[in-house]
């Protein structure tokens, strides 16, 4: 139905793609578009791309859904048609191309940035993003309605990105996302085709009469590449009316592509937190608007990963600083990937999560985001082996990259230390957790490292007087890696210095990983892992016991069909072995020992002041706690013991007896049926009762054995109110325990055997009530 380019124009090419959008099967419309993509003008396609693109990855605001990328499966029909058409060597990338040779700019509004960049812009301040120079837009309407130009591969990738973290309005059975949607391929497929393991980027099949792919505006001199790393002061905020001017830089032009990807990625799915924010308040008190998801955070460590890769794929004659002048501008990207453009907000998107992330098992997608990034020998491209590897250890010449990238372990171990002491880890998968990060910090020389950074950071000032005279190269002060070389402290001190107080603040108090007061928390976390652990392994016990006698009974068909009685404690190990919680947490107390070099002794001794505490009377046992007005009230050491299961208050029925839930061994019909006769006598003779009760002599001492009810025991073993304990109750009569179902068979079993006596039913009755009345006057406090 499509009209030729020549006798069509372009407003009924938009209006009868969305008309068809709308009526005509999917296939079709991809092929239609195909054809259009290759015939039109880029005159024309540059008037539908902004409607394609939405349609595709859905608006900015969410009302627009798309075609459902994140949750669009392998299993499903339209997944290849999508993928092809979307791949990088696709229809829609040829689109992106054939506009970008034209030079088309496309405004996105500056109100649908992160959070920290869009107050930043609408506070008058240039922030420090590379994405953002010299495409901002002055309206004359004032700063609160500025958008951004971007060109096409720009506005293509930001659209991308956005959709991920945009909440959209989905229809039900469309929540259900996962690491083999078409979103999560397509975002490893950019990543491998733009950041290149090997090889290069594949140049654009368009050209513009340049004979070059139009890159964006080159940056200048005084403009950083990266911009990522250490954060600059506020005497350098420039403001946005004063972007710089640009010269030319034939050398970025090569990997516009990537850098422009990588910039993308960084801001739309980091950048959601400020750093001038963490350095003042210090999360987890402070409440952001912005909460990831798990997919996005399953994003973050694919890019994290990737990231990883690309950069160690870097030639071992390229690393050393002598070989710079001769590397290509890929190979100098690769160099300086993860510390320019990610460390600094991932660092504190992390802070973030392990902050306010809720205290449960999902909290393992983030876990693992940060585990990736702190070993970045992984992702050498080198088989690997766990149980090799792990006895290897970490290859020395990853110390650099410890030591720059100091708090992302020691501070966020901390932060993980937090969480732990008020999880459950009883729950296997909360174990595992712990295991993997006890496992991750016990690989041979990797603790050494982190203890020699701290060293290095914690070296006296003075010893950098006599050095200040030598420049310190940030991306934040107008380094850039594709400017000409300057000189580079390759001091440590000063590397490890920088990273802290960049992150951190001038004023920040570091506290050590390997110092006293940590040490002292870490022997806390050893006392309670081992709780849990004996916790655990009775629990385990017993439900294998609970489920040999459940097959035993079996065969004789009196199994229970409940299965749910079991307790299921296992985890699929990194090994692949299913392993017991338990299990789980005495080897990570083996690691915790190896990682702060706890010898057997210590661990011994520790144990055995454990296990003192533990036998110290009943009170011991229970959660810590403070009398309130109304009763215990829990302590936080409190709340983390019942949680963890380490201490329990004994629940028992505080209220009046007679009152109490019928159980399952007595039968109903006669509690309430006793229940109305012991209250009609109680009524009726309670003053005689009463009476009887306050006599001194024999017969008040036997009425008070019979009729009066047992005060509850007011030994705090329960944080119940003590009134109803307390109170005085009134001697009364109950009949209750006739109503058991024991009760009744003893009866029986009384009465038959009088039967075989030729004894008749009035003369067993009066033998059980005289025999009954002899047991209760033998059994009289005055014969004690």
């Amino acid at each position: 139905s499509m009209a030729g380019p020549a006798m069509q124009q372009p407003s009924f090419l938009l209006a009868n793609l969305k008309i068809d959008s709308t009526t005509k099967p999917f296939l079709q419309c991809c092929q239609e578009l195909v054809k259009i993509i290759d015939d039109y003008p880029a005159k024309e396609l540059h008037l539908i791309f902004p409607w394609l693109v939405e349609s595709v990855f859905g608006s900015l605001d969410g009302v627009i859904v798309g075609w459902n990328l994140r949750f669009l499966q392998a299993c499903s029909n339209q997944y290849n048609i999508v993928m092809d058409f979307l791949n990088p060597s696709g229809p829609m990338m040829k689109l992106v191309y054939k506009l970008q040779a034209e030079d088309y700019k496309y405004e996105i509004p500056v109100s649908f940035l992160p959070g920290p960049v869009k107050v930043s812009i609408q506070e008058g301040v240039l922030p420090d993003c590379p994405l953002l120079n010299n495409k901002l837009h002055f309206p004359l309407s004032g700063l609160q309605t500025l958008s951004l130009a971007l060109n096409p591969f720009e506005y293509y990738m930001f659209m991308f990105a956005s959709s991920l973290i945009t909440p959209k309005n989905y229809s039900l059975g469309q929540h259900v996302s996962s690491l083999d949607s078409a979103y999560f391929v397509l975002v490893d497929t950019y990543l491998k085709y733009f950041l290149p393991t090997e090889g290069s980027v594949p140049p654009s099949p368009f050209t513009n009469k340049r004979g070059s792919v139009s890159p964006p505006a080159p940056r200048a001199p005084s403009v950083p590449f990266a911009g990522y790393g250490t954060h600059s002061t506020s005497l350098l905020k420039r403001h946005i009316s004063h972007q710089p001017s640009v010269t030319a830089d034939p050398a970025a032009q090569e990997i516009w592509r990537s850098e422009a990807l990588l910039q993308v990625f960084v801001e739309m799915w980091l950048h959601h937190y400020s750093l001038e924010m963490y350095q003042k308040l210090q999360s987890p008190q402070v409440k952001e608007p912005f909460t990831p998801t798990e997919e996005h955070v399953l994003v973050v460590r694919l890019l994290v990963k990737h990231l990883h890769a690309f950069s160690c794929s870097l030639k071992p004659e390229q690393v050393s600083s002598s070989a710079h002048s001769h590397t290509s501008p890929l190979e100098e990207l690769k160099r300086v990937v993860v510390h320019r453009f990610v460390q600094q907000k991932l660092y504190v998107f992390l802070q973030h999560c392990f902050g306010h992330w809720p205290l449960d098992a999902s909290f393992r997608v983030v876990l693992e985001t940060w585990l990736s990034y702190i070993q970045p020998w992984r992702y050498t491209g080198e088989k690997t082996n766990p149980q090799t590897d792990q006895n290897k250890g970490v290859p020395e010449k990853w110390s650099l990259f410890v030591q720059e990238n100091l708090l992302m372990y020691t501070k966020l171990f901390q932060g993980f230390l937090n969480r732990v002491v008020r999880t459950d880890l009883v729950n296997v998968k909360n174990a595992l957790m712990v295991f993997r990060v006890a496992k991750v910090f016990a690989q041979p020389n990797l603790s050494e490292m982190i203890q020699k950074g701290e060293q290095l950071f914690l070296e006296p000032e003075h010893v950098l007087h006599h050095r200040q005279h030598r420049c310190f190269l940030s991306p934040g002060h107008g380094g850039s890696f594709l400017s000409a070389r300057q000189p580079v402290v390759t001091d440590r001190v000063f590397r490890v210095k920088s990273h802290v107080y960049g992150l951190e603040g001038q004023d920040c108090q570091y506290k050590q990983m390997f110092g006293t007061e940590l040490r002292g928390t870490v022997l806390k976390l050893i006392q309670i892992i081992d709780q849990a652990r004996q916790t655990a392994k009775k629990i385990s016990d017993q439900s294998a016991e609970v489920a040999a006698n459940n097959s035993f009974m079996s065969w004789f068909g009196m199994g229970s069909p409940d299965l749910n009685y079991t307790f299921n404690g296992g985890e699929v190990d990194d090994t692949g072995a299913c392993v017991k919680t338990h299990e789980f947490l005495e080897r990570s107390l083996d690691y915790l020992c190896q990682i702060f070099r706890l010898n057997a002794g210590q661990l011994s001794q520790l144990m055995a002041t454990l296990g003192s505490g533990q036998d110290d009377g009943n009170s011991k046992q229970l959660p810590d706690s403070v009398q309130g007005e109304k009763g215990l009230i829990l302590t936080d050491l409190g709340r983390m013991q019942v949680i963890n299961g380490l201490r329990r208050f004994e629940i028992e029925y505080q209220g009046d007896p007679e009152l109490q839930p019928i159980r399952s061994y007595e039968n109903a019909i006669l509690v309430r049926l006793f229940f109305k006769i012991s209250s009609l006598v109680n009524e009726r003779f309670g003053g005689h009762m009463d009476a009887l009760c306050s006599r001194s002599d024999f017969l008040g001492q036997l009425g008070r054995h019979y009729l009066a009810s047992p005060e509850a025991a007011a030994d705090g073993r329960s944080p119940e109110t003590r009134v109803t304990a307390e109170r005085n109750r009134r001697p009364r009569l109950s009949l209750r325990m006739l109503a058991s179902y024991r009760t009744l068979l003893m009866l029986l079993l009384l009465y038959l055997f009088g039967a075989l006596f030729s004894s008749g039913p009035m003369s067993s009755t009066l033998l059980i009530l005289t025999g009954g009345f002899l047991y209760g006057l033998l059994s009289c406090p005055v014969w004690r």
